[in-house]
């Protein structure tokens, strides 16, 4: 009965210790092990790994995923003393194990109050105004700052966000006070250059049809001194050709008339007795006209114009001779 107690006795010890042996590690986690009190640098990965039960010991497990870390609301003042409440959200991960673990004692308390730190810090140096519109650079600012703050400590810092920048109510109503009136300035503005471009609108439009109906009355005084100029023209071709025309008839009557007394000279009397007929009716038609006029008439004159009517046939009778004689 003693042996079977024994051989119990040995057996739970030897599970025990071999269990103590074994440790199976997670994908994305790292272990340290530290040998009688002491790191000499043994880091367990992932997978099956084996330690020597009473003198290796497990002190620090962690993963090597990134994490978030999330920073509560915190009261800020800003450049020009403006109260405002500030939370941020920081993703970081552990590159170096052995720093994570020896190099600072409590690695996520640390983190959050270094980060409550530089966000004090940050806020201070801006004003209100620049804490809205200057956040992108409040990110890359703090990134940077933590960065370099957190690498002894074998810590990466990913990225920075601040998630809200709360004013005190008295500045929000501040605020509110502040955009209605910047919102009223705007629409007046608004206003007046509507009035003001629909006055010069109106204006330009005015001045264009003063210009337009300025062209247009240039123009039809173009067409019309054209059209007079054209009337002109043609009256005067018109009184041209009228002239020609009754210059060409009375040649052609004084020819007519040649040949008429050439052959029968005793026309002589009716043909004085047609002129005298033709200055009479010459004269009753300058008085029927609505102009007063003054017309001396000699009777005396008809003889004269049949003597120099026979002259002129003469002069072609002789003429007609001399080109017979050539010929």
């Amino acid at each position: 009965m003693e042996a079977l107690w024994t051989f119990i006795i040995v057996v739970v010890l030897g599970g025990s210790v071999a269990n103590s042996s074994v440790k199976i590690v997670n994908q994305g986690n790292e272990v340290l092990v530290e040998r009688l009190g002491k790191y000499s640098g043994k880091k367990l990965g992932p997978g099956l790994n084996f330690i020597i039960p009473f003198l290796d010991k497990v002190v620090f497990k962690e993963t090597i995923r990134e994490k978030v870390l999330d920073i509560p609301a915190q009261p800020c003042i800003t450049c020009d003393n403006v109260a405002i409440s500030v939370d941020a959200v920081v993703y970081w991960r552990i590159m170096d194990m052995e720093k994570a673990y020896y190099k600072v004692e409590d690695l996520r308390n640390a983190m959050q109050n270094l980060v409550l730190t530089q966000i004090r810090s940050e806020m201070g140096k801006l004003e209100l105004d620049q804490t809205f519109t200057a956040r992108s650079e409040i990110n890359e600012l703090l990134l940077r700052e933590l960065d370099i703050s957190t690498d002894p400590w074998g810590v990466k810092v990913t990225r920075v966000e601040l998630r809200d920048i709360i004013p005190s109510k008295a500045v929000q109503d501040s605020m509110e006070l502040q955009m209605s009136a910047e919102r009223r300035k705007r629409a007046a503005v608004l206003t007046s250059e509507g009035e003001r471009e629909s006055a010069v609108n109106s204006a330009r439009g005015r001045a264009e049809a003063q210009v337009l109906e300025a062209e247009a009355s240039q123009r039809a005084e173009i067409l019309r001194a054209e059209a007079e100029k054209q009337a002109i023209l043609l009256k005067a071709e018109a009184h041209r050709q009228e002239r020609v025309l009754k210059a060409q008839a009375t040649a052609e009557a004084m020819q007519t008339l040649a040949k008429t007394l050439k052959v029968h000279p005793k026309m002589a009397e009716s043909l004085q007795f047609l002129l005298a007929q033709q200055y009479l009716e010459m004269g009753a038609e300058i008085g029927t006209s609505e102009s007063s006029k003054v017309m001396f008439m000699d009777p005396r004159s008809i003889p004269a114009t049949l003597e120099g009517m026979k002259s002129i046939l003469s002069q072609e009778e002789l003429e007609a001779e001399e080109l017979t004689i050539d010929n």
